[in-house]
């Protein structure tokens, strides 16, 4: 099992800790998950996403790998721009979801744990003769996000870099507690944050600093909480929501596939599923009564089993269970009822577009 540069600081603060992406993270802390998870909704709450990896593509043809196998575009991206992508296989399956960032000497790619080896193999698989150098860089880079109303109050105490001038998807380059990495305006919790990119052995130091400052609003948290606030954002989470068998159009995401740019992995069936529509479609369900959606349940309507909740959970700041579950396209329809069958009750909902909470603090 892996650790992250911050595992003796999560042992020490008494976190559970579980297995993921082959890491050993925390789940959550004394505090618990929900007040984790209102902490972000209402001040700032501080994850350790270290295991994260970072590659970065160098090279006269860095920009044409980069275009080759995503599917957004990224030839328009200024420098310290990011924007959220794909890689897809030839049938548009998604082999993973990443961001892709424009730094000084070409791009960062930042994909799933669980799919660095993966995701690394077929970029070099796609790469042929460009003239472009991958370099795995994760083990390297520690990467820390601070989230809530609140972040950009709290992270100013500790950098002189301008965070107000910072853009949603926007990211500098600067100093935090005198540790130099990149200061990026992105999250995965629907709300305003930052995410903090630096080298690994300068993590504990920033992590301490901001843990320092609980009586201002920063509670550690842990992945439980982010996967509860991810998915009152909608945000799809790879594995459950996005893999393989299902592409980037299926899962709501066509507005990521940028088919004009040229070819790419994937373009001739995404674009084809743009023009003409799909047989499925990634939607969410707010139920009705009281329930706990689970992924496997089964989304039923009209005695008919419509498909099987991928993400589930009764939200922390809504009071009632959401889930996500991809439906036949005949069904997905906003305000159409659904229920899904929670120990052998037919718990009644509706199906409706992520996300499901939109209170958040984020700046767009």
């Amino acid at each position: 099992m892996k650790t992250t540069p911050l595992f003796d600081e999560h042992q020490a603060l008494d976190a559970k800790m579980v297995p993921f992406a082959g890491f050993s993270m925390p789940i959550q802390y004394p505090t618990g998950i929900r007040a984790e998870h209102e902490a972000v909704r209402t001040s700032a709450g501080l994850f350790d996403v270290s295991h994260m990896g970072e590659f970065e593509i160098r090279g006269p043809q860095a920009l044409e790998l980069v275009q080759r196998v995503t599917v957004n575009d990224a030839g328009g991206l200024d420098p310290g721009q990011a924007q959220y992508s794909a890689l897809c296989r030839e049938d548009g399956g998604v082999v993973d979801d990443l961001l892709v960032y424009r730094i000084p000497h070409g791009f960062m790619l930042v994909v799933n744990a669980a799919n660095r080896e993966k995701d690394l193999e077929w970029i070099l698989h796609l790469r042929g003769d460009l003239e472009a150098e991958v370099e795995d860089r994760s083990d390297e880079v520690a990467l820390l996000a601070l989230q809530g109303p609140r972040a950009q109050e709290i992270l100013t105490r500790h950098t002189e870099v301008d965070l107000e001038g910072i853009g949603f998807y926007r990211s500098v380059e600067g100093e935090v507690e005198g540790v130099p990495g990149r200061v990026s305006r992105t999250g995965y919790t629907g709300e305003d944050g930052f995410e903090l990119y630096v080298p690994a052995d300068g993590a504990a130091r920033i992590w301490r600093a901001l843990v320092a400052h609980e009586e201002h609003g920063v509670v550690p948290a842990g992945l439980g909480a982010r996967d509860t606030l991810r998915l009152e954002a909608g945000l799809a989470l790879y594995g459950q929501d996005l893999d393989e068998e299902h592409t980037p159009v299926e899962a709501g995401l066509g507005w990521i596939v940028k088919e004009e740019k040229g070819e790419f992995m994937g373009r001739e069936v995404l674009a084809r599923q743009k023009r003409e529509g799909v047989q499925s479609r990634l939607m969410g369900i707010r139920l009705e009564e009281r329930g706990f959606p689970r992924p496997g349940y089964p989304v039923v309507a009209d005695g008919e089993t419509l498909g099987t909740v991928t993400s589930g959970t009764l939200s922390p700041s809504l009071g009632h269970g959401i889930a996500l579950a991809y439906l036949p396209a005949r069904w997905a329809e906003p305000g159409a009822a659904a229920a899904i069958r929670i120990r052998r009750k037919d718990v009644p909902g509706r199906i409706q577009r992520p996300p499901f909470y939109t209170q958040g603090s984020l700046r767009r």
